[in-house]
């Protein structure tokens, strides 16, 4: 039996503490494993001190680990010419932010992600940057866009343009999202979301600043070869943040919850991990764009009552559906990297109970309900 398969897929019914929550969504699927053995040289993650980051640096230096022990020889290793080619030998994954927190820094040094302190913006500090043959780019701006919009489209747009100048001969995997759409039908009259083809409509600053980031991956990967991945996500969650935790927060609150934007997609960051990683391997001029989403169209009513029951509380609600909402297809990732190994129902289940012991929260509501692309 090969390392890659004595991976435990085995999910428990309750996430006990932070501990088991980080090392479930860093855990790299089997296919992942067998990915990475075709993935060449050196990660470099670009802006890893998110909401994502940690657990996705973490996923990619257990699947490099394991796919190295299962037989895969030497992956390559940064070091000799831009692209980062050089002598074969066990892979480095390695994160940069300004890690504002440095405890941060340290959880992912003790988990064998190098790290290298820098503010992207700077281009000297750019250019000093180690040399990969593999980028994954998080760095991007959304909460706080309204009223700091110049340092948004800095961030979303002039940034990816420096980015694809220092590596310009590498594969990137640039992350978006599904707001570049805008609001597509929804409910018993839905169509499944928006697909890669459909027509690009952001509403507001955010949104069209993450169109401009994709245009300019678009722009370099066509005129300078870059091979490039974009990953238009909606939404990543787990216990601590996103849609699902959100909701069940304020339904264990008391809040009343308005169901205007009725309809929403998630998937479990574990799941948008893996996918994103391994799309390393379909990086190409022009850009490879798939959304990565999970399969079901849930309803937030349906949702806060499933939450409310679960926690043993009463729910109420304000508002009406309405006949939109943010949604996206992500039958072409499902197709390529295969369907989520968590489902919806499992994870409502994992954060009433996360919420109602009193986990913890990142404090960073999603705002998922805006209509007006303000956040």
């Amino acid at each position: 039996m090969t390392v890659a398969n004595k991976i435990n897929h085995m999910l428990p019914d309750t996430i006990a503490d932070i501990d088991t929550l980080e090392t479930l969504l860093s855990e790299p699927p089997a296919s992942l494993v067998e990915a990475m053995k075709t993935i060449e040289g050196d990660v470099l993650i670009l802006g890893v001190a998110g909401k994502m980051g940690p657990t996705l640096a973490r996923m990619a230096k257990r699947a490099s680990d394991l796919a190295d022990a299962d037989g895969a020889g030497g992956a390559a290793s940064a070091g000799s010419g831009r692209s980062g080619g050089g002598s074969r030998g066990r892979r480095r994954v390695i994160g940069v932010a300004r890690f504002s927190d440095a405890s941060q820094e340290a959880a992912l040094r003790a988990h064998g992600v190098e790290t290298v302190r820098a503010d992207l913006l700077d281009e000297a500090a750019l250019e000093r940057l180690p040399d990969a043959p593999n980028v994954i780019f998080m760095a991007g701006r959304k909460f706080g866009s309204t009223g700091g919009e110049s340092l948004t489209w800095a961030m979303n747009v002039h940034l990816p343009a420096l980015v694809c100048r220092r590596y310009a001969t590498s594969r990137i995997v640039a992350f978006s999202t599904g707001n570049v759409y805008g609001l597509t039908h929804a409910g018993p009259e839905g169509t499944g979301g928006s697909v890669e083809t459909d027509r690009l409509e952001p509403v507001g600053e955010y949104a069209m600043s993450c169109l401009g980031r994709e245009r300019m991956f678009e722009h370099f990967s066509t005129t300078q070869g870059t091979r490039v991945s974009i990953v238009r996500l909606n939404y990543a969650v787990e216990m601590r943040y996103g849609v699902v935790a959100d909701l069940a927060r304020r339904v264990a609150a008391g809040e009343i919850i308005d169901v205007t934007m009725g309809y929403y997609n998630v998937i479990w960051q574990g799941d948008a991990n893996a996918a994103a990683i391994a799309s390393l391997a379909h990086a190409a001029s022009p850009p490879f764009v798939f959304n990565l989403a999970g399969p079901e169209e849930l309803s937030v009513r349906a949702t806060c009552e499933e939450l409310a029951r679960r926690m043993g509380v009463a729910v109420t609600f304000t508002g009406r559906e309405a006949t939109d909402a943010l949604l996206s297809n992500g039958a072409r990732g499902w197709n390529l990297f295969g369907r989520p190994r968590v489902d919806a129902s499992r994870l409502i289940a994992w954060t009433a109970d996360w919420v109602a012991r009193g986990g913890a929260s990142l404090d960073k509501p999603t705002h998922f309900e805006s209509r007006d692309g303000k956040f």
